[in-house]
């Protein structure tokens, strides 16, 4: 048997014109159990310098099914990286290369401030975009990166599972899926369609979130979205390095297994051009695709305007910003023009910014302008590209996005590392390969209103230095609320001024915690005409507007007021609303008898009473105690 195993081994070499001696030997002994096309594989792997993986192989008749799962396994990381294994290798080599001299990606490149729209919430330019982007709303698709867990934050489950806020309990999922058909329905009446568009919305998971996402929808029946709208791209990992020649590491508890880790949000170009769903878009009249991350819970207070920007603007690439403080821990949108004529915009780290302007003839670095921020705009990694530019990129590059390294090595001598790396890639480095006839800009929101992301722990948040954002639970969940008071502030309500607080060591500011469902209040014209008279809302308060046409007339609230409607239901509310309404009370992160949503927040809601109105029937109603 071994002899006739030994003669096939050499038949099926020589007719691939290879020499036995150029391959690892315990391949050469197991060829005959392999097809033609893990044979392939097999010859890719040996060419790239890979025969390590084969050391430890077994005779034949020995863990065969193992080698069979370790090509099965070689398939698909070959299959799911744009131009295969192979070209990850080589890339890798070169990017290692580079990482172990030390080389500076900016080199030549001079940074200078790119042009975009910087808006003001509320005056007459931000309320016209904000209606040109509701119009365009219909012409859209969204796309959300959700390939994380809630680890970092001290929570088990997936983070689009989280809360984005305690009052009305509303996950992010659902927060962002109620959005998307508020955007629906209020376009669909601008533009009084005749028929209804449905825009698609696509979750981008990995696996360790696409079994649990599915099932968040599933069983709470796409939380009003119809399924056929809601599709689910699941990233495949990529494979590790274990040094600098890009050897592929094996999973140190399994022989037969290379080890893997995540890619990066970058993969979601290459998923949607290889899922087709890009030139089904565009084949039904669509222009727009929206990019945003799962867990900033005031991502659609800015998208309508921003999306105003990318229409009147015809932007290819549009990133929705916000203003950042000289030095702040967010990246900058930069255009960078090369020595050669080269030119992008391109978010660089904030940590790259400061030496890139010191070494380019500002001394300073990177300092605030006269605004009292930075001219260079805060990158939130939330971008609105133009349909069909994007695809005639996607052509040429087929998805695949430029990547870096980032190993951890042993010592300064850069040889080895202290654990496997591997290749990565982010959204946001999209434009990097746009031609400069591209047109790159950006849509500065007030932070207050479009960026609170939810991703440290309480531990990690108390320890930031003052002043800095917590970007916490506690953190995430206040703004919401600071965010709907300044919007009713501004919209004529009497807001009482917020206290301080302090929740698991950090110390934020409480507002009244007023929360809306978005088709009651999408823009600010909108929430402006649903307000009229004297209103006025004590610090105490709490408030949940849950139904489309509910007004507020003359109203005095202290305490705690919840209206739910249905469509049809006109709800007047005014009058004098006194109880003694939902108290915050603080808690201990470390308490495990408490459900982990709320333990990364350091409260929870005593309700102690409120004046709560459900209407189910259409009509008109008044509620005025």
């Amino acid at each position: 048997m071994a002899l006739a195993t030994a003669d096939s081994a050499a038949e099926i070499l020589s007719n691939l014109n290879i020499n036995a001696g150029d391959w690892p030997p315990n391949l050469v002994k197991n060829l005959h159990l392999l097809p033609a096309d893990q044979i392939e594989l097999a010859k890719m792997l040996s060419e790239m310098g890979q025969s390590h993986l084969f050391q430890h192989w077994a005779e034949p008749g020995v863990e065969d099914d193992q080698k069979k799962a370790f090509f099965a396994q070689v398939a698909k990381l070959n299959s799911s990286y744009p131009g295969g294994l192979a070209s990850y290798i080589q890339t890798a080599r070169e990017l290692l290369a580079d990482s172990k001299t030390g080389k500076n990606p900016y080199d030549g490149f001079t940074p200078s401030v790119p042009t975009g729209e910087i808006l003001s919430f509320g005056d007459d330019n931000f309320i016209n975009f904000e209606e040109a982007g509701v119009k365009e709303a219909q012409n859209a698709a969204f796309v959300l990166v959700a390939g994380g867990l809630g680890e970092r934050l001290g929570y088990n489950g997936i983070k689009v599972a989280l809360p984005a806020e305690t009052t009305t309990g509303t996950c992010f999922l659902q927060s962002y899926i109620e959005s998307i058909l508020a955007l629906q329905e209020a376009s669909g009446m601008l533009t009084r369609g005749t028929c209804q568009k449905e825009i698609p919305f696509v979750i981008m998971t990995s696996d360790d979130t696409h079994t649990r996402t599915l099932d968040l929808l599933e069983s709470n029946s796409y939380f009003g979205m119809k399924p056929a709208q809601v599709k689910l791209l699941k990233q495949e990992k990529v494979a590790c390095l274990d040094d600098n020649d890009a050897r592929l590491a094996l999973d140190p508890h399994n022989k037969y297994k290379i080890q893997t880790k995540p890619h990066g949000h970058g993969d979601v170009h290459s998923l949607l051009y290889s899922s087709g769903l890009l030139n089904l878009w565009h084949d039904a009249g669509l222009r727009w695709v929206i990019f945003f991350q799962d867990t900033n819970g005031l991502l659609f207070k800015a998208i309508p305007a921003s999306l105003g920007v990318s229409a009147t603007k015809q932007y290819h690439v549009n990133s929705i910003a916000v203003q950042r403080k000289a030095k702040e821990a967010i990246g900058g949108i930069t255009r960078l023009t090369h020595s050669d004529g080269r030119s992008m915009v391109i978010n660089v780290e904030y940590n790259q910014l400061d030496p890139l302007l010191r070494a380019t003839g500002h001394p300073d670095g990177d300092v605030n302008c006269e605004t009292g921020y930075s001219p260079f705009p805060g990158n939130i990694n939330q971008l609105i590209l133009e349909l069909g530019p994007y695809i005639e990129e996607l052509t040429k590059t087929g998805g695949a996005i430029k990547e870096f390294v980032n190993p951890k090595y042993k010592d300064a001598s850069k040889t080895s590392f202290k654990s496997s790396t591997r290749l990565e890639c982010m959204m946001q480095d999209y434009p990097k390969t746009l031609p400069p006839s591209a047109r790159v800009g950006f849509t500065v929101m007030d932070t207050w209103l479009a960026y609170a992301p939810v991703k440290n722990n309480s531990e990690d948040a108390a320890k930031v230095p003052k002043g800095n954002p917590y970007h916490s639970a506690t953190s995430g969940e206040m703004a919401i609320y600071r965010a709907n008071s300044l919007i009713l502030k501004k919209a004529g309500v009497q807001m009482e001024d917020p206290v301080q607080q302090v929740f698991s060591g950090q110390e934020v500011e409480v507002w009244p915690r007023v929360t809306w469902k978005p088709k009651w209040g999408l823009t600010f014209a909108e929430i402006k005409r649903k307000i009229s008279g004297s209103c006025s809302i004590s610090q105490r308060s709490t408030m949940a507007l849950k139904g489309h046409d509910i007004f507020l007339e003359d109203l005095s609230l202290d305490g705690a007021l919840i209206i739910n409607s249905i469509d049809g239901a006109e709800v007047k509310v005014g009058g004098s609303i006194q109880n003694k309404g939902w108290l915050l009370e603080s808690i201990d992160y470390k308490d495990i008898a408490i459900p982990e949503e709320l333990r990364i927040r350091g409260f929870q809601i005593n309700k102690l009473e409120q004046l709560e109105e459900t209407y189910v029937e259409p009509g008109k109603f008044t509620l005025k105690p």
